[in-house]
């Protein structure tokens, strides 16, 4: 399906359920290895907060990796992210058990991806959505491209539709 224009044709209202991918969604991808291993990313302080106003108004959060990352479990630590999930390229196979744990089908879930490996997720989720700046088959798949890059605000755009669309301001 090509990625719709307008946000307000999307059933925002119904998401119970955002999950994001976090290299490219919520970093901008790229992360600093030290020659110890030590590995550093960036957060985007906008994307925080949006999640833990949706968390606030019972909208559930899980971060779906295809890596396991150090940076990545403290960063969810520090927001309070229940559910992380690391090290699975199956991203549509986690999704979909996710959601079945909480008695959730896809209407109810709204993916972030920005490459190949979240095409499944993108297109089984009621909105698949796509940074700006993904690769052509995760923009392809999605139903909504946001305006704001991976780690640049992208997450806390989708935030605000789900929290908008529920009658809840972002202030």
């Amino acid at each position: 399906m090509p990625a719709s224009t307008s946000p307000t044709s999307l059933p925002w209202a119904a998401i119970r359920l955002l999950a994001t991918d976090v290299d490219g969604v919520l970093t901008d991808g790229t992360f600093h290895l030290s020659g110890d291993g030590t590995e550093t990313k960036v957060f985007h302080v906008h994307d925080g907060l949006g999640m833990v106003k949706l968390l606030q108004n019972n909208i559930s959060i899980a971060w779906i990796s295809g890596r396991p990352s150090r940076s990545t479990t403290v960063r969810a630590t520090e927001l309070k992210i229940p559910h992380v999930i690391q090290g699975r390229s199956d991203k549509h196979v986690a999704l979909a058990e996710l959601a079945a744990s909480f008695n959730l089908t896809a209407a109810e879930c709204c993916y972030l991806g920005d490459d190949e490996i979240d095409v499944g997720a993108l297109r089984w989720a009621a909105i698949g959505v796509a940074p700006a700046d993904a690769m052509p088959v995760a923009l392809a798949a999605a139903d909504y491209v946001t305006a704001r890059a991976g780690g640049r605000g992208a997450v806390r755009e989708v935030c605000e539709h789900i929290l908008a669309a529920r009658g809840l301001t972002s202030s």
